[in-house]
């Protein structure tokens, strides 16, 4: 009978040890993923599962738990990581952008590569990546090839031709060529003009809580109404690519990722199991 209780017992306070170091190996060390898309093809095929290395980085922990489905704002804290994050990582994030403004869902996590650190400056030349503070390549270079072949008209059929600024006169910009396009870095200062405020446009109101408004005609950008001529950057924030070129939804589109919003980086890729 005192075998039998003490079995009870030590299984009684297992489970929770097993449970709490589980939990504290996602929080601190390790956590892995579901690559569900075709975009980091073919680094990572779709449905592989990426080991995450929180270390590298550093561990996140969240100073608050009030998550929302539809999005809000990050409260958190890193600590010191074994090196920064650097070109051709490969990382997952929680993807930044909801209804048009920067906001954290939890469980909304991308995985894609960093094409630029903060700090650098980005171009885009015939569907190849070009970085001022980086001379290797950036991304997988068999797809970058793909891209340079296409034809306007293809990519306009495929609807992955426009990137962001989309529809503006001023840039003219393109899936195979745009830039220079600036990385902010923290404590950067900007002169703001129209040409800021549109590719900056969610940085600067998430960092200011205010409504951004421009005109190309007086060259004036408004914060609230009010005239905005230079502004101080408070974060660091990363442009990150998928290795198909042609079939990504990524910073080329929606813009920046804020460093806060980093998960890790890829240590391990394992392939799906192939069906018999």
């Amino acid at each position: 009978m005192i075998k039998k209780i003490l079995k009870l017992a030590c299984y009684v306070l297992l489970v929770p040890a097993i449970y709490v170091a589980w939990l504290l190996m996602k929080i601190f060390l390790f956590d892995y993923f579901t690559v569900p898309s075709s975009s980091m093809t073919p680094t990572i095929t779709p449905g592989s599962k990426v080991i995450v290395n929180k270390l590298t980085a550093g561990p996140r922990l969240y100073t608050a738990i009030n998550f929302k489905r539809n999005g809000n704002e990050l409260h958190s804290v890193r600590l010191k990581g074994t090196r920064g994050l650097r070109h051709n990582d490969i990382v997952v994030f929680n993807f930044p952008l909801h209804g048009d403004k920067i906001s954290f869902v939890i469980n909304h996590v991308y995985c894609k590569r960093i094409t630029g650190l903060p700090g650098d400056t980005l171009t885009a030349v015939n569907g190849h990546l070009y970085n001022n503070n980086y001379e290797g390549l950036l991304g997988c270079e068999q797809r970058q090839r793909q891209l340079e072949g296409k034809t306007e008209e293809v990519l306009r059929r495929y609807k992955v031709y426009d990137v962001a600024p989309r529809h503006d006169c001023h840039f003219g910009w393109n899936i195979q060529n745009w830039g220079p396009l600036y990385v902010p870095r923290r404590g950067d200062i900007i002169n703001v003009t129209p040409r800021e405020a549109t590719l900056y446009r969610r940085i600067l109101e998430w960092e200011t809580g205010t409504k951004i408004t421009y005109d190309w005609d007086c060259m004036a950008v408004f914060a609230n109404g009010r005239r905005l001529t230079t502004h101080r950057f408070r974060h660091n924030y990363y442009h990150i690519c998928g290795d198909y070129s042609l079939d990504s939804f990524d910073s080329r589109y929606w813009g920046f990722v804020p460093e806060e919003y980093i998960i890790g980086v890829v240590a391990k890729i394992i392939p799906p199991r192939e069906s018999k």
